[in-house]
């Protein structure tokens, strides 16, 4: 939109050019007729192949015009309501189901959908432009506005370069990507991106443009943590837990394109994988996995990914992620993921995209998301002893020792296929003083919390010699972004889940995808089983030292024992250290610290060896120069 001068066709084919790999099947382009307003679209088809799903997208009588990424997985029930009201469709599209709607609705239909999305769509007759991104943020919508004169969206920065948005530097979002490897997220400015001038929608939020150029923003979903239910059984739990997952994965599943599953042999991956198998009785899909493996690595997944293999007819394919492949591929993932990112297993999630799309599969379900909502992490251990402790639960003794029992340096995991993954070995000297100590500790301090120390992301000496004064002293003390230190479990699940955490991962999944023109779908989450999962007492997510306590046991009955009670957690690791040893990448190194020496933002005269540091001047320098 551009009150000055008209929208020019080109200005919207070079914006749509340059994200050809969201949409490689077709593209779209539409404006007004006083071009004032302009919308374009790349298309991934996936749901009604026909050209009369294409986008823009406009509803009988011209009013409305849309253009929409994503998927509506409810789509189809939806559709059946419409036309019970009188609606007509010309299309199976979900585009035309999410435009009727809206038509229909206004921003009231947000409550009603049940996907990933980010749309806008234009009233002709109101002359505003209405914006909308999913609850979750798996969809980007980035935009650059100037209140009076131009509103400029995408779904990614690059198109709004295109567009003639200059690409500049966000000093202060750097400054806290050096110092703690804050990747995205401004916690107390959601919206901010590394990039000055450009803006992101924050997920379940519209935003109305009107006819002068004003912006209006505004939530329009949340998580209600008022509503925990502490008089449901743990049966009824565990079977309300199925069905939802049962939902979601049906609805997940509707494409007229081939779908697969990714499978890194964690809990959250085999589940699904196991699930689908499960509904897929009548092998009427073939559900192909696709899955990162690492030679020589001692936390190579493999045996556990087998296990899944082994109870299941999948037809499983694997992709061997190396230094010289990272070498290669670096600079394109960095293009496309836009912004830093904090480790090398970004890259073995890009590979994977890579092998769907040799194997011509277009849709992937994936696992994420189940951790935030179900507790899967170690450093939620404390804030839940913590809240147990300052509550006087009775539970507090018992998970401490669960926690001791389970976690501590000499535990090996479960049976004999976790001996490659134990936890660091302690010299025995400091587990005897540990045992002297403690007793000696509760004696004299009885009434304070015994718990593991909390996780925290403390500025290292290291990370401000790392920086020129003339960078660093830039910034005070109030632009640090500083680390959560909620002691309540639900309130932290809340922040990693709608606040700082999850963001991260759905961009890095979106990117690698859609990098590939592939396609990623969620079950865990569908915002009916997060509401689900948020209203579970704290004991049914953490039991007795097992995290997901839920999850596990819902879902024992199909998943290899191995996995269900599985305790130590990998994902996608790659040899990162190891790779950046290797004589290519640290040439790569060089060139990136060469450039930010150049910027005066690295000191030329630190010398100490640090991967970490290597890994920050290597994003950063091939991301934001």
């Amino acid at each position: 939109m551009n009150r000055r001068v008209p929208v020019e066709l080109s200005t919207l084919r070079l914006m749509t050019d340059s994200i050809a790999h969201r949409g490689p099947d077709g593209e779209g382009h539409w404006m007004n007729l006083e071009a004032r307003v302009g919308l374009g679209h790349r298309r991934l088809s996936i749901i009604d192949l026909s050209e009369g799903a294409s986008q823009p997208m406009h509803d009988p009588t011209g009013r409305y015009t849309i253009v929409f990424n994503g998927e509506i997985y409810n789509y189809i029930e939806l559709r059946e309501q419409l036309i019970k009201s009188g609606s007509r469709f010309r299309t199976q599209s979900d585009t035309e189901v999410l435009l009727t709607l809206y038509a229909t609705k206004k921003e009231r239909c947000l409550k009603d959908l049940d996907g990933m999305f980010a749309f806008s769509i234009w009233d002709e007759q109101e002359q505003t432009l209405f914006c909308a991104r999913d609850r979750f943020g798996e969809k980007p919508f980035y935009y650059h506005w100037e209140q009076g004169i131009c509103f400029a969206f995408g779904s990614e920065m690059k198109s709004l370069w295109a567009s003639g948005v200059p690409k500049s530097r966000n000093e202060r979002m750097l400054f806290n990507f050096m110092l703690n490897r804050f990747c995205l997220d401004n916690i107390d400015n959601p919206s901010e991106t590394f990039f000055r001038g450009i803006q992101k929608l924050e997920p379940a939020h519209y935003l109305i443009v009107d006819r002068e150029l004003n912006l209006i923003q505004k939530p329009y979903w949340d998580i209600d943590l008022s509503l925990t239910n502490e008089s449901i059984s743990f049966e009824n739990a565990c079977e309300t837990f199925r069905e939802l997952m049962h939902h979601s994965i049906t609805c997940r599943l509707r494409s007229d394109v081939p779908i697969g599953s990714s499978l890194s042999g964690g809990l959250d991956s085999s589940t699904i994988v196991c699930l689908i198998d499960q509904l897929n009785r009548n092998k009427e899909l073939t559900q192909k996995t696709f899955s990162a493996r690492f030679r020589n690595f001692e936390r190579d997944e493999g045996a556990f990914i087998q296990r899944v293999i082994d109870v299941t007819s999948v037809e499983p394919h694997f992709t061997w992620p190396d230094e010289t492949s990272f070498a290669d591929d670096f600079a394109r993932l960095c293009h496309h993921q836009e912004e830093p990112f904090p480790s090398a297993s970004i890259f073995a999630q890009w590979k994977v995209m890579q092998l769907a799309k040799e194997n011509k599969v277009v849709v992937l379900i994936d696992g994420q998301g189940a951790d935030e909502t179900l507790a899967g992490y170690q450093y939620y251990f404390p804030t839940y002893l913590h809240s147990l402790h300052k509550k006087g639960d009775f539970r507090y003794t018992v998970e401490l020792e669960a926690y001791r029992r389970m976690h501590n340096p000499e535990f090996a995991g479960y049976g004999e296929i976790s001996k490659n993954h134990s936890p660091r070995k302690v010299h025995p000297a400091l587990e005897v003083l540990k045992g002297i100590l403690r007793p000696l500790y509760r004696s004299l301090i009885p009434n304070r919390p015994l718990i593991p120390r909390q996780l925290s992301v403390p500025v290292q000496a290291e990370r401000w010699e790392f920086l020129t004064p003339e960078f660093a002293s830039a910034f005070g003390q109030k632009d640090i972004i500083t680390t959560y230190k909620e002691q309540n479990l639900i309130n932290r699940l809340y922040f990693n889940t709608r606040v700082y955490g999850l963001q991260d991962l759905l961009r890095f999944a979106d990117r690698s995808s859609m990098g590939h023109s592939r396609e990623v779908r969620l079950p865990f989450l569908s915002h009916q089983l997060v509401e689900f999962i948020f209203s579970l007492p704290d004991h049914y997510k953490i039991h007795e030292g097992w995290t997901k306590y839920v999850l596990r046991k819902s879902f024992e009955s199909i998943l290899p024992k191995e996995i269900a009670w599985r305790v130590d957690k990998v994902g996608y690791e790659p040899p990162q250290k190891k790779w950046m040893e290797n004589p290519l990448i640290k040439e790569m190194i060089r060139d990136a610290f060469g450039k930010l020496e150049k910027e005066k933002i690295v000191n030329p005269g630190y010398k100490k060896d640090s991967t970490d540091l290597d890994w920050c001047a290597l994003t950063v320098a091939n991301t934001l120069f």
